[in-house]
């Protein structure tokens, strides 16, 4: 055990290590605070030995525990002058062993932006780090350590780590070992780097193309796929190893944000569905995830006046996530919020308020308020006035220790740095996303009947897209198939003159290749695409995002979808052009008319193989 643990985390983990009949009789003193007031310990019958422990906590010390937050630095004791002046900037401190010190937090959270994400070992280390600095503290309690690892277009760890292509990929897959591998083996890399949560799966159902937030996030636009392939990435991450990763899931984003044009980072949505809708649409893949036995579920910062007429966002909504959640649904895990610095949720009521009122709707961990101090402050004096029962605290901070005990982090939180590189990105691993990948892309167009090509030297290729180097990536998975290939970045958003320049190098290639990227609602790619189709040159066009792009030019003859920008998703449209395998994947969502979404293009699960 590393140095600097208390000697009554000594004594805890002999006593974990005994069983929880050892455990029952230990007891852990309140931490000695200047902010603990008289009568914050409470008193009472302990039903189960954790229970002890919660009884014998500070109220600062349990306050603290529903707290999730993010610092800078990629050591928990950073000097560097960046981080230091960031960390003083957002949290008054230093450091995230400071933070912790302070704050007794429950949780922290990774972030590249945060720079906690540079390499393995140095990942593994930061993790083991964090948890002295909270084990180090007097009766101190192991850390949640999170991230956001969905994989597709929200992956934290990027090349670091093993890339899949994401839920909606996944979804036009529909296979649920695909979906159960992909989440054993992104977890299990997850646990070597000391991250024993992840925030995902996304079980939110896709029902509306215009979605800003989620879209390619969800697996699709059937509650009964969403459901099944929630159930499977449960599976994956939480169950023991070898059969699982044995880190918390996190089905999100509950009630279900899957039929909204607003982002709730930005703005805060209004979903429309009935109570009916929401059973049948909605629900559907939470009560997979429950049933599963999902650890952690996150709330959305939505609006849903069927199932709360007071216009409250589900996060802070007491029938949302007490009436629906826990009662109706039955969940008794850990409830945490969606970021609380998110304009959705901040709309209504004060950032002194928010974190109260959520704790009082029924979540029990509050995710990265805008003013940690200052949302510490409002909780433990709402617990003081009695707004908060001590009895409502002690029941969230029970759910909370409950999980930390079931993902052995009381017995050892602590992981191997030198193992970390031999762990992640392994051959194998990436071996595997390559197969899973392989089974995701959708030929939802070829009239042309230009696929599969022939492969061999002989003909110019010219690859356009807007990222640099996902163009570059798409275009040496093309080359190394033998055509001479010219890769061209054009950005999201091509002015007249790249367009003009693009088409000019069509004219001098035998085939385009153009990658677009949520062009559904963007005009400039559109733009593009035509210019390209305008030389006469044989065009393929890939959606590498979202699936909606061919309303947008329905004159293209062939047209893929692989639903991820991911490597292997890239790799996999490669080898589906060059027919060294088939495409498989089926369309998990309609594709609707441009500018009529009451009328469908392409059919739920329309697509092509190379017979016709």
């Amino acid at each position: 055990m590393p140095d600097g643990a208390a000697p009554t985390r000594r004594r805890w983990l002999a006593s974990a290590a005994l069983g929880t009949a050892a455990l029952g009789a230990l007891r852990v003193p309140p931490s000695a605070s200047a902010d603990v007031a008289p009568g914050d310990a409470v008193s009472g019958p302990a039903p189960e030995p954790l229970a002890s422990l919660v009884r014998d906590m500070a109220v600062a010390d349990k306050v603290g525990q529903l707290f999730v937050t993010y610092a800078f630095g990629d050591r928990a004791d950073t000097a560097d002058p960046a981080d230091v002046a960031e960390n003083r900037k957002r949290h008054g401190v230093d450091n995230a062993q400071q933070l912790i010190d302070r704050y007794r937090l429950g949780g922290i959270v990774y972030f590249t932006w945060s720079r906690n994400l540079r390499q393995p070992t140095q990942i593994a280390e930061l993790s083991n780090g964090l948890q002295r600095a909270a084990l180090g503290r007097p009766g101190g309690i192991p850390l949640l350590i999170s991230i956001d690892q969905e994989q597709g277009v929200v992956n934290r760890l990027g090349a670091l780590a093993t890339q899949f292509p994401g839920a909606m990929p996944l979804g036009a897959g529909g296979s649920f070992g695909d979906a159960l591998t992909a989440a054993r083996i992104t977890g299990s890399e997850l646990r070597a780097l000391g991250v024993n949560q992840n925030y995902a799966p996304v079980a939110d159902v896709n029902v509306n193309p215009a979605n800003p937030v989620i879209g390619v996030r969800s697996f699709g636009a059937d509650p009964a796929l969403a459901a099944r392939l929630t159930a499977a990435q449960v599976r994956g991450y939480q169950e023991p190893v070898p059969h699982g990763a044995g880190v918390a899931a996190t089905a999100k984003h509950f009630p279900g944000h899957g039929d909204t044009a607003v982002d709730s980072h930005y703005g805060l949505p209004l979903i429309t569905h009935t109570r009916e809708q929401w059973e049948r649409i909605d629900a559907l893949p939470f009560r997979a995830a429950i049933k599963a036995g999902v650890d952690v579920i996150m709330t959305a910062h939505i609006v849903v006046p069927a199932l709360d007429p007071a216009g409250d966002p589900a996060t802070l909504s007491r029938p949302i996530l007490t009436g629906l959640l826990r009662e109706h649904l039955g969940y008794d895990g850990v409830v945490i919020t969606d970021a609380l610095d998110m304009a959705g949720v901040r709309q209504k009521y004060g950032d002194e308020r928010v974190p109260v009122l959520a704790i009082k709707a029924g979540a029990d961990m509050l995710l990265m308020p805008p003013d940690l101090d200052l949302a510490y402050r409002s909780v433990l004096a709402a617990v003081r006035s009695g707004e908060i029962s001590q009895a409502r605290l002690d029941e969230s901070v029970l759910r909370i220790l409950r999980l930390k005990a079931k993902r052995g982090l009381f017995a050892d939180p602590y992981v191997d740095p030198g193992a970390a590189p031999g762990r992640v990105a392994t051959p194998r691993h990436l071996a595997a996303a390559q197969r899973v990948a392989d089974r995701t892309v959708t030929l939802i167009k070829d009239d042309a009947r230009l696929l599969p090509l022939p492969p061999g030297p002989g003909r110019r290729v010219l690859v356009v897209g807007a990222d640099e180097n996902a163009t570059g990536v798409l275009a040496g998975a093309v080359g190394r198939r033998g055509p001479s290939t010219t890769p061209l970045a054009t950005g999201a958003r091509p002015g007249q003159d790249r367009i003009d320049a693009a088409a000019a190098a069509a004219r001098v290639h035998d085939l385009v290749v153009v990658a677009t990227n949520r062009a559904w609602q963007v005009e400039e790619q559109q733009r593009l695409v035509g210019a390209l189709l305008g030389t006469g040159r044989p065009v393929v066009v890939i959606a590498v995002r979202d699936p909606y792009d061919i309303a947008y030019f329905t004159g293209a003859p062939t047209y893929l979808a692989t639903y991820s920008f991911s490597p292997p998703s890239l790799e996999a449209a490669a080898r589906v052009l060059f027919g060294e395998c088939e495409p498989t994947g089926r369309l998990p969502v309609p594709i609707p008319v441009a500018g009529q979404p009451d009328r469908t293009l392409y059919p739920y699960g329309h697509g092509l193989g190379y017979g016709g």
